[in-house]
């Protein structure tokens, strides 16, 4: 996964139900800008996700803030629990127990957001786009 080698830092690893209507819950999709790969990010109430990223798939256990802070910043954590072994966008392969830390903002329609390395937008991927009629 593109984050998980761009936003790697301490993070706990237990994941946290989060309500229905949190704005992270559904499926997201980025694509690298030179439009040669994608990821997709299938995030759970259960405060689960499977994500895909070229030939990856991997399951995560994350924690979001239930509230942005002031700056409309979420403070999230993903740890990866279970990982396919095969290389992602970045021609990385993930290991299991890799644990990020990142900052989510959205944008007010609900339906992208960008992954921040701090509570700023001086470091960030993004957009990821919300996929419509996508289970989670």
């Amino acid at each position: 996964m593109i984050l998980a080698c761009a936003l790697c830092g301490a993070a706990p690893g237990n994941a946290a139900p989060v309500r229905n209507d949190h704005p992270i819950v559904g499926t997201w999709r980025f694509v690298l800008p030179d439009g040669s790969c994608q990821e997709i990010y299938r995030m759970r109430a259960d405060g689960t996700a499977l994500i895909t990223s070229a030939s990856e798939v991997a399951e995560t256990e994350f924690l979001i803030d239930d509230q942005p802070d002031k700056n409309g910043f979420y403070k999230t954590s993903d740890k990866i629990v279970k990982d396919n072994g095969k290389k992602d966008c970045s021609g990385q392969v993930a290991e299991v127990g890799q644990a990020v830390s990142s900052f989510i903002l959205f944008h007010h329609s609900g339906n992208m957001f960008l992954m921040c390395l701090q509570a700023s937008m001086d470091a960030c991927l993004g957009p990821f786009v919300r996929v419509r009629g996508a289970e989670t």
